[in-house]
């Protein structure tokens, strides 16, 4: 397979960075509504549509193309050293490259569970407090240092 000329490692790696700090960005903006909107808009009240709105914007407009963009680009990117740099499958075997996949494998999940739950508030219910929605914000902040430390060190490379 040859590889497409246009389609630059270094083309490629700064579109997935710019697709992974979108889709960070909203991951870390959501919960932070959903605190505000559970301590501040009781449900069915003016303010709990304008919350509802927002919510969905953020996740249909901002968090659902750029993870769709991050898994793109990622598998490209995967593609480009099996086949540009030659380095064959065994590379995902390596630690740092197993420690980024679990990290984007939880990102995902994480991804889901902030959609279900903003379905769960948009139907009326509160299905955790807005103190758990604040100490949870961070978490695809920390998850992403860690994906990102994994990548440039590439500890553990053969």
């Amino acid at each position: 397979m040859n590889w497409p000329g246009f389609l630059s490692y270094d083309l490629l790696r700064g579109l997935h960075i710019i697709a992974v700090i979108a889709w960070m960005s909203g991951m870390m903006y959501l919960p932070r509504l959903f605190a505000y909107h559970t301590e501040t808009a009781p449900p069915g009240s003016a303010f709990d549509g304008h919350f509802q709105v927002w919510e969905r914007k953020l996740i249909r407009i901002i968090i659902n193309p750029a993870m769709g963009l991050t898994w793109l680009l990622g598998v490209t990117l995967i593609l480009w050293h099996v086949y540009a740099a030659k380095e064959g499958w065994g590379f995902l075997a390596q630690p740092w490259m197993a420690t980024k996949l679990a990290c984007v494998i939880f990102l995902s999940g994480w991804h889901g569970f902030l959609s279900a739950s903003r379905r769960r508030i948009a139907a009326g219910e509160r299905p955790r407090s807005a103190k758990f929605w604040r100490a949870t914000n961070e978490i695809p902040f920390l998850v992403a240092i860690v994906a990102v430390l994994a990548v440039t060190l590439e500890f553990g490379r053969r």
